[in-house]
């Protein structure tokens, strides 16, 4: 369709360039209509110019759309009398009226916005390149483009301060842990004791010493305001925030935002690509040692005796350097702006002054006579495995003693004495020679 308009308007034109020449030697009576001459000729097949040299064709050969047979008379009193000769006729076709444009479709202002807004600094909005909403990922790349956009941040300071603004809002949950970390550490060996005592019960099939050793446990633990349970609240926070930043960060490298691609500070100026040096990787590895192997965790994991875990601890940075090496430089660099603030929290509360601000008691250390002997990997592990199996079976002894008395209750009843006291019981008759024979009464 557009091709076929733009023929015409092509057309249409030359047909008015040829009307404007002719108007020079038309006489004054020829009125040439609005509607343009439109002339094809075919010599050899082929089209030929209109003109040449200043010499028109032939008229006799002309025929105009419009303008009667005025124009074909201004045509024949043309000046000159040189005719090129022409080897075929010209066809002249009357062309309909060329329908208007059609209207373009008027678009909403959600989708105007949408698609065509920018944001302020002359950017595709993140909502136009399918990035954003209402849910975790969306908030959290929501606020990146707003610190970029309002702040006129790069992107590599944006992710900084998002990072910072997070972990100082999960502060004081940092705080709770610690405060129970401490309690729990100068608590171990009665702790401790008390977890022996229960598990030497439970191995001798005592249910009843096991249940109230437990109940002890549990008293102490209300009595020095420690719960285990408070540990794991830092992890359980963290390990949203940490998805969510992940999942959005990897989106906005992958869709890719072009902003980010000279958004990086030094090495990595592509923050959607992989650091080509792995430095990122490196760094993120290293914090994280660091912060494992200094942070109060580490030192609550000696208190309790669970080297085994702490080992595993610190081979983690280790085990996930080959993962991470291929990872865009965002999202490494929100992962080391994170480990370096975990670092900063620690070397904060390890300082006495703070610890006594946040009510943090003093870490103590205990006399290896103070605590139950180790065992060391292999002697933990058969432990757990027999403390495993002697469950199984307080289990299983329970289970058949549930079935037996619902048998029971509901059947038969076992006879397990040898006269049924319900019935009656038969006389018995004596054979007269085993009557015993009464003696006489004796008269005085």
């Amino acid at each position: 369709m557009l091709a076929h308009r733009m023929q015409l308007w092509r057309t249409t034109n030359a047909a008015a360039a040829l009307q404007s020449v002719a108007g020079h030697w038309a006489t004054q009576s020829s009125s040439v209509g609005r509607r343009d001459l439109h002339q094809q000729r075919f010599i050899r097949g082929s089209p030929l110019p209109l003109t040449v040299s200043g010499k028109w064709l032939n008229p006799h050969q002309l025929r105009f759309a419009s303008g009667g047979a005025a124009a074909a008379a201004g045509a024949n009193t043309a000046p000159g009398g040189e005719f090129m000769q022409a080897v075929s006729t010209i066809e002249l076709v009357d062309l309909p009226d060329i329908p208007a444009a059609p209207t373009p479709p008027v678009l909403g202002a959600d989708e105007i916005d949408a698609m065509d807004a920018l944001n302020v600094a002359g950017e595709p909005t993140f909502a136009s390149i399918g990035l954003g909403g209402w849910s975790p990922i969306g908030i959290v790349q929501n606020c990146m483009e707003f610190l970029h956009c309002t702040w006129e941040l790069p992107w590599w300071g944006a992710i900084a301060i998002g990072t910072l603004v997070v972990r100082t809002i999960i502060f004081p949950l940092v705080i709770v842990a610690q405060r129970n970390s401490a309690k729990m550490n100068n608590n171990m060996p009665q702790m401790q004791m008390l977890q022996l005592k229960m598990t030497e019960a439970r191995q001798s099939g005592n249910a009843i010493e096991s249940a109230r050793y437990a109940q002890e446990m549990m008293l102490f633990m209300k009595e020095k305001g420690v719960n285990p349970l408070k540990n794991m609240v830092v992890p359980l926070a963290q390990a949203p925030l940490f998805i969510s930043f992940f999942m959005g960060l990897r989106q906005m490298a992958n869709t890719p935002v072009e902003s980010m691609r000279d958004g990086g500070l030094f090495w990595f100026h592509d923050l959607t690509l992989a650091d080509p040096f792995y430095l990122l990787p490196m760094i993120t590895s290293a914090t994280l040692y660091l912060t494992i192997e200094i942070g109060t965790d580490s030192a609550r994991l000696s208190a309790a005796n669970m080297n085994t875990m702490k080992y595993v601890l610190r081979a983690l940075p280790i085990v996930i350097f080959p993962f991470t090496m291929n990872f865009p430089a965002a999202i490494l660099t929100y992962w080391a702006c994170s480990n370096f603030i975990s670092l900063g929290q620690v070397a904060l509360l390890r300082i006495p002054a703070v610890r006594d601000y946040f009510k943090i008691e003093k870490m103590q250390t205990h006399k290896p006579s103070a605590l139950p002997p180790k065992k060391g990997f292999v002697g933990g592990m058969k432990e757990s495995w027999d403390n495993m199996k002697i469950t199984k079976e307080i289990e299983e002894r329970q289970r058949l003693d549930e079935i037996r008395f619902a048998k029971a209750g509901k059947g038969p009843l076992v006879k397990t004495f040898k006269y049924d006291p319900t019935k009656s019981a038969k006389p018995v008759t004596a054979e007269p020679h085993m009557r015993i024979k009464e003696p006489p009464n004796e008269q005085r």
